[in-house]
């Protein structure tokens, strides 16, 4: 579904509740990116990133929520990026985006937590995705294979997987405990 437009999310949510049954997860990881410095970001550009990447998370999270409150029981993972904790240049509309997921979190986190649900947050560091290809292709970004050992602590770039992992721990019964929280995973890169 496109998640910038709210009905296309409910529809997409209606069909999952008559295959699936109610929603009592929602990880959130739609994104666009842009590099363009911030003197020449269009407000056409600014609205197009932050509509996919905030406003496309608040529509997903606000969409799966009545199921979550009827069941006492959810779990919200929202995914971020390591530039909302560390800036990144000629990407203040994408950082802004990414910052506002981090807020975000932290709010519903507080808000939902009575309800039985919780709220947690994935920031990735550089995880080898066809987005980053593409940013690599186009050389907003340098060689990835000649980068990662420099600038990530355990020597690569991350994967899908990894992310996949620490949002399976997130969305599971043991982390009924956990709420509110950033966790990054970034290879230890220290923001």
């Amino acid at each position: 579904a496109d998640v910038t437009d709210r009905a296309a999310v409910d529809a997409a949510l209606d069909e999952v509740r008559a295959a699936l049954g109610p929603v009592a997860i929602m990880v959130t990881s739609a994104g666009v990116d842009a590099f363009e410095p911030f003197a020449k970001i269009t407000a056409e550009s600014w609205q197009r990133i932050l509509a996919v990447n905030l406003t496309g998370t608040f529509h997903c999270l606000q969409a799966a929520l009545p199921d979550m409150v009827a069941a006492r029981w959810g779990r919200m993972v929202t995914i971020s990026s390591s530039s909302a904790q560390s800036g990144a240049p000629r990407m203040a509309h994408y950082v802004a985006s990414k910052g506002g997921v981090l807020a975000l979190t932290k709010a519903l986190a507080l808000e939902l937590a009575p309800h039985g649900i919780t709220v947690n947050c994935i920031p990735p560091g550089m995880i080898d995705t066809p987005m980053l290809r593409q940013a690599e292709s186009r050389g907003d970004v340098g060689d990835l294979a000649k980068i990662a050992p420099r600038v990530i602590p355990v020597g690569r770039a991350g994967t899908p997987d990894d992310i996949a992992a620490a949002c399976a721990y997130l969305c599971s019964d043991e982390a009924g405990f956990v709420t509110g929280q950033t966790i990054g995973v970034n290879g230890g890169l220290v923001l």
